[in-house]
């Protein structure tokens, strides 16, 4: 069974000279599947591009991340509802709050969390999560939307057990990356990966970003791309205690449901 990497920035500047090269090494190591994150208003449009021209391997989300609030008008909620209708768009987002940057106003960043959050329960569509350093007000957020919408995945988790508990409580699904790998940053992920029921447990490389630190040789140009999910998933099996070929079962199955791939 192939994995399936449920957030690939394949739309990227760094994938423009090589993507198909970039997809055919995803295969060869046991990638079948992506979804293309949408971050901003034009990258939405062209991860839904990317997916159209695909022949059903590439699926893509519509968002605007939180370090693009500034941006976001009624021209671009506009834009998101006619992209929620398009086959190929699975989820809504990438959005939510990021308080360790903070490239958007807080305040402004929370409007237009919830007016995505509005999206998705409009259109009966999943969630694709950002949360740094913004736990409470993120929680708050979503706790009003989360009976209305049919799933939701913190993706890149990186936050606390106490995160963690909060997210499954609100039956939440979890999107897990290479930030396991990183010994400075990740390590307490490596118990806390244990804790996530195999059912809402994913994986996913957020390529070209977040290379896995404990993959040998590293490579010199450290661009992340979606080959590598397999490493993650070696290092997830070993955390959990579990065989490659469980977590990639469970993960893959998973992911089928989260985003209702056919």
């Amino acid at each position: 069974m192939d994995l399936i990497d449920i957030g690939a920035n394949l739309t990227h500047e760094s994938f423009r000279a090589d993507l198909p090269e970039v997809l055919a090494r995803a295969t060869a190591h046991g990638v079948g599947r992506m979804i293309i994150t949408g971050a901003s208003r034009e990258g939405s449009e062209h991860a839904l591009e990317l997916a159209r021209a695909s022949g059903g391997r590439l699926f893509a989300t519509a968002g605007v991340h939180p370090h693009h609030a500034v941006d976001y008008d009624d021209a671009t909620d506009a834009l998101l509802r006619r992209l929620a209708s398009e086959p190929e768009v699975r989820a809504i987002g990438e959005t939510g709050l990021d308080y360790n940057r903070n490239y958007s106003p807080r305040e402004v960043q929370r409007e237009v969390f919830e007016r995505q959050l509005a999206v998705a329960a409009e259109f009966g569509m999943p969630l694709f999560l950002h949360q740094r350093d913004a736990h409470h007000d993120f929680l708050a957020l979503l706790k009003r939307y989360r009976d209305r919408v049919p799933a939701a995945v913190v993706h890149c988790f990186t936050d606390t057990s106490e995160a963690l508990r909060d997210y499954l409580d609100l039956d939440c699904h979890i999107g897990v990356t290479g930030w396991i790998c990183d010994e400075r940053r990740g390590g307490h992920l490596r118990e806390l990966v244990k804790l996530i029921p195999a059912d809402r447990l994913m994986l996913e490389t957020d390529a070209p970003y977040l290379m896995p630190r404990t993959l040998r040789p590293m490579p010199k140009d450290r661009r992340n791309e979606p080959m590598y999910l397999a490493h993650i998933r070696d290092e997830v099996a070993k955390d959990r205690g579990e065989t490659r070929e469980a977590v990639t079962e469970a993960s893959t199955r998973t992911a089928e449901a989260f985003f209702r791939l056919p």
